[in-house]
C-alpha cells in the first residue's frame, strides 16, 4: 500500500476525530462583525502544536490574528492552504431550526453557522496537516496553512496583508472555501462598490414638485441608469469560453432561477442600501445609496467606471457625487495548471467522479493569491443552501472525502518517495 492510500485509510479510521475537530471550531462564535478571533486562534495553534507543527501568529492590528503554519522541507515547492476563521452573523435566531453554534451531528450532517463557509474545509486542512506531521511523512516541499480573521469583511488585514507583506509565498494555493464535492472553482468575478450621493434643496412637502429640489428623485434616476450596466458582458474564446459555458450550466442547476446563468458572463448590479430625507412632509435635500457591482471575466473595473461616468454625465443632474470603495478585478487560473490537475486527479481517486471546474459568481481571498501570481483554486465541502443564510449544514461524508483530497494533493504536489 502506498503512502497516499495509507493516509486515506488513516483518515477513515480517525473520522470521528476529524468531525469532532470541525464541531469544536463551529462551537466558537466567530461572527464578523464584531470579529473576535483570539479564542479560535489559540485553539488552532494548540491543536497544531500537539503534532509538532510549527506555527506563528501575525497581528497587523490588535485582535486581527493571522496564523501561519508550515510542515515539510523548505527547499522544495511550497503549497499553500488558506482558510478563514470568521463567519457571517447568525442573524434572526428564530429562523434557525437549531442553535447556530451547537456544532452537533444529526442525520449525517454537522449543524451550525460556518459549517460550509468554511470551518469544515478549514478543519479538514488542519486535521491533514496534523496527521502528516504526526506520521512524519517525508515531503520534498513545504505545506503552508494560513488562517485569517477577516475574509467575511474583505480580507484587508488577513490574506491581503499576508500576501502583500510576503509573509507567505508559494507555487500554488488551495482555498478551502465551499464548492461542493463535485466542483472546484478556478476563477471569480471582480467587484466594484459605489457610494452615490445626491444633494437637493429642502422645502415643505406640500409644495413639491414646484418648490425644492428632491434629492431622492435625483438619486433614483441615477440608480435606474446604473442598472443598465447589466447589459455589459464579456467576449470569450478557447479555454475561458469552455469554462464559462460549464459555469453557466452549474449556476442554473444550483440556483434554479430563470436567467440566473447570466451572472457568470454579465455585470450584475445590486442596490444594497439607500437612505435619504428627514421627514415625510419635507422635500429631501440629501440622499445616498451603496451599490454592489459584480464584474465577469472579459470586463474590467475601468470599463464599468467609464460607463458609470457616462450615465451620470448624460443625466446632467446637479449635486451628484460618487466614490468607489471595494475594487477588484475578475481573476482566474488555467484549468491546465498543476493545482487544477491535482484536485481533479484526487477527487477522481477518492470519489470516482470527474469534477467540474467553474468560475465563482461571488468573490473570496483567492483573488489576493492570484494577484500575486500564485495559481489558486477553491475546493471545500458544502451544502450551498445554508451559506450566508439560516440552517447552515455540511455533510459528514463530504468533510471526510475533502480531507482525503487535501492529503492526496499535498503528496502529489510536494513529491514524495
Amino acid at each position: 500500500m502506498n503512502i497516499k492510500k495509507e493516509l486515506w485509510k488513516e483518515i477513515d479510521n480517525r473520522k470521528e476525530q476529524l468531525i469532532d475537530l470541525c464541531c469544536q471550531l463551529i462551537k466558537m462564535p466567530t461572527e464578523n462583525p464584531p470579529g473576535e478571533m483570539e479564542d479560535i486562534t489559540e485553539f488552532i495553534c494548540k491543536y497544531l502544536e500537539k503534532f509538532g507543527v510549527e506555527n506563528k501568529v501575525h497581528r497587523p492590528k490588535p485582535n486581527k490574528p493571522n496564523i501561519v503554519a508550515k510542515y515539510g522541507n523548505e527547499k522544495g515547492k511550497k503549497l499553500i492552504f488558506n482558510g478563514h476563521a470568521d463567519v457571517v452573523p447568525a442573524g434572526d435566531l428564530s429562523k434557525w431550526d437549531f442553535d447556530p453554534y451547537c456544532g452537533k451531528v444529526k442525520d449525517g450532517k454537522i449543524l451550525g453557522r460556518g459549517t460550509s463557509d468554511m470551518k469544515a474545509g478549514l478543519g479538514g486542512v488542519i486535521f491533514v496537516m496534523g496527521l502528516l506531521a504526526e506520521k512524519k511523512i517525508p515531503l520534498d516541499g513545504q505545506m503552508f496553512l494560513t488562517v485569517v480573521p477577516d475574509e467575511e469583511i474583505s480580507g484587508e488585514l488577513g490574506t491581503k496583508w499576508i500576501v502583500e507583506n510576503n509573509i507567505v509565498t508559494g507555487d500554488a494555493c488551495v482555498v478551502a472555501e465551499p464548492t461542493g464535492y463535485d466542483n472546484c472553482e478556478v476563477g471569480q468575478r471582480g467587484t466594484l462598490w459605489v457610494n452615490l450621493k445626491a444633494e437637493g434643496t429642502s422645502a415643505h412637502g406640500s409644495l413639491s414638485p414646484y418648490v425644492g429640489d428632491n434629492a431622492i428623485e435625483k438619486l433614483i434616476k441615477v440608480l435606474e441608469g446604473i442598472k443598465c450596466l447589466t447589459k455589459l458582458h464579456g467576449e470569450y474564446e478557447g479555454e475561458v469560453k469552455e469554462v464559462i459555458k460549464e459555469s453557466k450550466i452549474a449556476a442554473k442547476e444550483c440556483l434554479n432561477k430563470p436567467g440566473v446563468e447570466n451572472i457568470i458572463d454579465h455585470v450584475t448590479v445590486n442596490i444594497g442600501q439607500i437612505k435619504g430625507g428627514t421627514k415625510t412632509n419635507m422635500v429631501p435635500d440629501s440622499a445616498q445609496a451603496d451599490v454592489d457591482i459584480r464584474i465577469p471575466l472579459g470586463v474590467s473595473t475601468q470599463r464599468v467606471i467609464d460607463n458609470i461616468d457616462k450615465v451620470i454625465e448624460d443625466l446632467n443632474l446637479k449635486g451628484i457625487t460618487y466614490t468607489y470603495s471595494w475594487r477588484s478585478e475578475p481573476n482566474n487560473v488555467s484549468i491546465n495548471s498543476e493545482i487544477v490537475k491535482a484536485v481533479k486527479r484526487n477527487t477522481k481517486d477518492v470519489l470516482g467522479i470527474d469534477i467540474s471546474a467553474t468560475y465563482q459568481w461571488a468573490s473570496s481571498d483567492a483573488r489576493y493569491f492570484r494577484s500575486a501570481g500564485i495559481p489558486t483554486i477553491q475546493y471545500g465541502p458544502a451544502n450551498t443552501e445554508g451559506i450566508h443564510s439560516y440552517n447552515e449544514t455540511v455533510d459528514v461524508k463530504d468533510v471526510i472525502n475533502a480531507a482525503k483530497v487535501y492529503a492526496g494533493m499535498v503528496l502529489d504536489m510536494l513529491v514524495y518517495d
